[in-house]
């Protein structure tokens, strides 16, 4: 162990993304000495991928909304899964870590008035998204990055973490390795923080970048932790789909915020045919603004592309499966028709969704200020991960905290467009908080020689076995396992071939060769990500088939009801006395009397 280089904090932060980095500055405000480690280049968080903006219930576009409105569009949007303390924070703290993030030097697109301008998105009841163009992500990193460099943060980047370091049952750091040099590095902290994102690359359609091999996820499970909701994966409506090398990037839901339509093979704007029947005293008119619905003593108007995420990506895939899908397998999302609104559309177009422009024009030759993009859903978001505190983000594992996608419980069933950023400021604000707090008062705490070494054996194993296969082949394997059988439709037959394809697949996962050494080894990096991937996978899988109804981004075709059973339990996986995969039921846990109520009077 004297050989690894090692390095001694109170907080380590694994994750430098949107939660990653509000979690360590508001730790190292606190007074802590704080590291983060960044699998990749510091600037290259998938956070840079959200595009629409953060919710944030500020009222600058209409003042109707507030707190409660949002708490109970989140609610409903997660079909009343979510943990509604996580909720009903999310929603009280949203806008003042949007302007604490105004305040850090972040730029936001402004109203007439100079306020910060926000924007319809789906499942929002009013305009809410604050937004920077269609790069609000990007911004959002850009500011916190700018911020945290003056905070006295260490960052480690090109860093993968292997396994936590535990003593006693408490976390006390962290072992991986150099992605350039391949060299192993021991971090010590009294607490740690993960905020590593999701799990998309377990999927062969995604939006998600190659950094999302579900790290968290599996280094929260092997330490003791549970895990929440796997069953609940968010496919988004709109991902590219042509040309093939680019199949999944994200296409922003600001296309539809700020009126793109969605059109099948023969032009005709399919949501109108299925507004969901809970949407009360709607009616639907085929009207480009949208269909009618009232709100106290106001009339508005809302486009059934704003509905929610799982509906919207349902009708997408039913187009295409009954023949009435563009030449590529997906729809027509329409931004262009807005010249028959607005002056100089193309020019509004450029302005609001700079980023759609030129990623469209430049990867597949498509100018959309005048022709339609060609979408269909694509792997997006997990909703399920480290089941947490809603007060503080610490786990089950004492000193192990989780904030942003790898932790679970704000979004229930399904995520609302433009949730995820302000789930970011507002916890990781949190766990960085609690976690600095922690780490003041648990000092002490020993790493394991005998732990370390292990990991390093395991670590290194492929490169010492003969006549394994490819890392590269199991993952191709992998991702269409996932994609074939526990994709956006489920079904139990298929659900339970993955179940049994996962462990053949883990099987091979432990005897992949890799040749070469240990710098610059692109191969060894997959062999060292799959055995999360896998995990989560089956984590996913199992958790999907117990569920037994539909409901949000969960879609079960054998059962595609909602039942009163699937309304009052949350699925907890934990790891078993002999490394398996133990799934639970626990009852959802009953809101005050007083949220009900805002409950009641929003519907």
């Amino acid at each position: 162990m004297s050989d690894y280089q090692t390095f001694e904090h109170d907080v380590l932060v694994i994750g430098a993304g949107g939660a990653g980095l509000s979690a360590a500055v508001k730790a190292s405000a606190a007074g802590v000495k704080v590291a983060v480690v960044s699998k990749s280049l510091l600037g290259k968080a998938h956070t840079v991928m959200a595009e629409g903006g953060m919710a944030a219930a500020m009222g600058n576009v209409d003042d109707r909304d507030n707190w409660k409105v949002h708490f109970a569009d989140t609610m409903r949007g997660g079909q009343y899964l979510n943990n509604w303390r996580m909720a009903q924070l999310h929603a009280q703290e949203a806008p003042d870590r949007v302007r604490e993030l105004e305040q850090w030097g972040a730029i936001f697109d402004r109203t007439k008035e100079g306020k910060i301008l926000q924007r319809n998105f789906g499942g929002h009841r009013y305009p809410r998204l604050a937004h920077v163009g269609d790069r609000t992500g990007l911004e959002m990193i850009r500011t916190l990055q700018d911020h945290g460099i003056h905070q006295g943060i260490d960052f480690h980047m090109e860093v993968t973490i292997l396994t936590l370091l535990m003593d006693a049952g408490r976390v006390v750091g962290a072992f991986g390795y150099d992605r350039e040099r391949g060299r192993f590095r021991i971090f010590r902290a009294n607490a740690i923080i993960l905020a590593t994102g999701g799990i998309g690359r377990a999927y062969k359609i995604t939006s998600n970048s190659w950094e999302y091999t579900a790290d968290g996820h599996a280094l929260a499970y092997r330490a003791g932790a549970e895990l929440l909701d796997m069953e609940f994966v968010q496919f988004h409506p709109t991902g590219m789909v042509w040309p093939p090398s680019v199949r999944g990037i994200l296409v922003t839901e600001g296309v539809r915020g700020e009126g793109g339509v969605l059109r099948n093979k023969d032009g005709k704007r399919f949501m109108f045919e299925d507004i969901p029947a809970n949407y009360k005293g709607q009616t639907a008119d085929n009207e480009e603004e949208g269909w009618r619905y009232t709100q106290g003593d106001k009339e508005a108007r809302r486009p059934p592309e704003l509905l929610t995420r799982d509906h919207v990506a349902r009708c997408i895939q039913r187009e295409v499966r009954e023949g009435r899908g563009s030449p590529h397998g997906g729809v027509f999302l329409d931004i262009a028709w807005i010249k028959e609104r607005i002056p100089n559309a193309p020019d509004h177009i450029k302005r609001k969704l700079p980023s759609m422009y030129h990623q469209f024009k430049q990867l597949g030759d498509i100018d959309i200020t005048k022709e339609a993009m060609e979408v269909g859903p694509t792997t997006h978001y997990m909703m399920g991960g480290v089941k947490v505190d809603a007060e503080s983000q610490m786990s089950k594992v004492p000193g192990l905290f989780a904030a942003g996608e790898c932790g679970a419980g704000l979004h229930g069933a399904n995520r609302l467009g433009g949730n995820s950023l302000s789930d970011l400021l507002v916890f990781g604000h949190r766990a960085g908080q609690f976690a600095a707090k922690w780490a003041k008062e648990h000092t002490g705490g020993s790493v394991n020689n005998a732990q370390v070494e292990e990991a390093a054996r395991e670590a290194l194993a492929p490169f010492d076995r003969e006549g394994g296969e490819s890392p590269y082949a199991v993952h191709h394997d992998l991702q269409d396992l996932m994609q074939n059988l526990v994709g956006i439709v489920r079904v139990q037959k298929e659900m339970e071939q993955a179940v049994e394809g996962l462990q053949k697949l883990r099987a091979r996962a432990e005897k992949v060769h890799v040749h070469g050494n240990r710098e610059y080894n692109n191969g060894w990096h997959m062999a060292m990500d799959l055995p999360n991937m896998i995990e989560a996978s089956e984590m996913i899988a199992r958790s999907a088939i117990e569920r037994k109804e539909s409901r949000g981004a969960h879609f079960r075709d054998d059962f595609p009801d909602k039942t009163a059973e699937g309304a009052s339990f949350n699925s907890i996986i934990k790891r078993g006395s002999n490394g398996e995969q133990v799934l639970e039921r626990v009852p959802v846990t009953e809101m005050t009397a007083e949220l009900k109520q805002i409950i009641e009077e929003m519907k």
